[in-house]
């Protein structure tokens, strides 16, 4: 799980304010603040989920830096006791209400921090989401680049050699025979080109950017929800622990994530699909090709160039 995925991990001493203390909003602040996400919700033209560790932790799969996270019980010469598997994790209520606001076209694009696999499992689509920090249950080749699903998670973490032959095909149709290679970062690596792009375009065009589960204590992603910003968008957190952003934030929501989406879900009138394993990428006998490809990375940017292009033009119309 997480602490064998930290112990593949190499050492590495910042990793930020560990332990804090958890925070409860009071019942009736707490409902007046998830009626209010749903307004916004309800008028945002484009929102963007930015999902941490948090959002995992009802599925067995503990969290970092809150009181039992895997780097607070590290500080204190612990370990986190856990009989799960990966492979037996499943999508939480959180994963499965973000799939479905996702498919109903209440949110665009899913920035996660999860290397757990659970957003892939939930059966969200690969075109709305950016996994910046990579994921157990894919695989990526070091000659045609492409990703590719993994029935299993991957035994290691650090972008290692799987000794796993590239099933991808050429252009002419032979096979690429590249290796394959697990997409977990370790500390000093770079976040993903394609990735991060993704994100923070998306982010650029978002009105509305809900984080979930996350302390936003890594750089550089803690800094894209705030991309909304430039177009007087919204942030909301909703986390456990104070966070070093609550103070940029719109709205800052204390309580366990599952029960907000629940509750968010049920003002929006919108029913939470079930986990479905024929939508699942680590269920299928084939691998299912994970690639962002360039192309994705152009068609994402010139919509953002006619974005602006036409903002311009409404503002010169409103000068004139």
């Amino acid at each position: 799980m997480s602490c064998n995925y930290a112990e593949g991990l190499t050492p590495y001493k910042n990793k930020g304010k560990v332990g804090m203390i958890e925070i409860f909003d009071a019942p009736n602040d707490l409902n007046e603040k998830i009626s209010l996400l749903a307004d916004w919700i309800k008028n945002s033209k484009y929102t963007v989920f930015h999902t941490g560790a948090g959002i995992s932790t009802s599925a067995g799969i503990p969290d970092f830096r809150g009181p039992n996270g895997v780097w607070t019980l590290e500080k204190q010469g612990k370990k986190p006791e856990i009989n799960l598997d990966f492979n037996d994790a499943m999508p939480t209520l959180t994963h499965m209400a973000i799939k479905t606001l996702v498919k109903k076209g209440y949110v665009k694009y899913v920035v996660s921090q999860n290397i757990d696999g659970l957003h892939l499992k939930s059966g969200l689509l690969r075109e709305h989401m950016s996994e910046v920090h990579g994921n157990m249950f894919t695989m990526k080749c070091n000659k045609c680049n492409r990703s590719f699903t993994s029935q299993t998670a991957v035994k290691t973490v650090g972008q290692q050699n799987l000794n796993i032959s590239c099933l991808g095909k050429t252009k002419k149709g032979s096979l690429c025979r590249g290796i394959l290679h697990d997409t977990i970062l370790d500390w000093e690596h770079r976040l993903p080109y394609n990735e991060l792009q993704m994100a923070e375009l998306h982010s650029n065009n978002a009105d509305l950017c809900i984080c979930l589960g996350t302390s936003l204590q890594i750089q550089p992603i803690n800094l894209v929800p705030f991309k909304a910003k430039k177009n007087k968008g919204k942030v909301v957190i909703c986390n456990l622990q104070k966070t070093m952003c609550d103070r940029k934030a719109d709205l800052v929501i204390h309580t366990y994530v599952d029960d907000m989406m629940k509750s968010l879900m049920g003002i929006l009138g919108v029913e939470i699909e079930n986990y479905d394993e024929k939508l699942d990428p680590t269920k299928m006998t084939n691998p299912t090709d994970w690639t962002i490809y360039e192309i994705d990375l152009l068609n994402m940017q010139d919509i953002k160039k006619d974005e602006t292009k036409s903002k311009k033009r409404k503002l010169q119309d409103q000068i004139l």
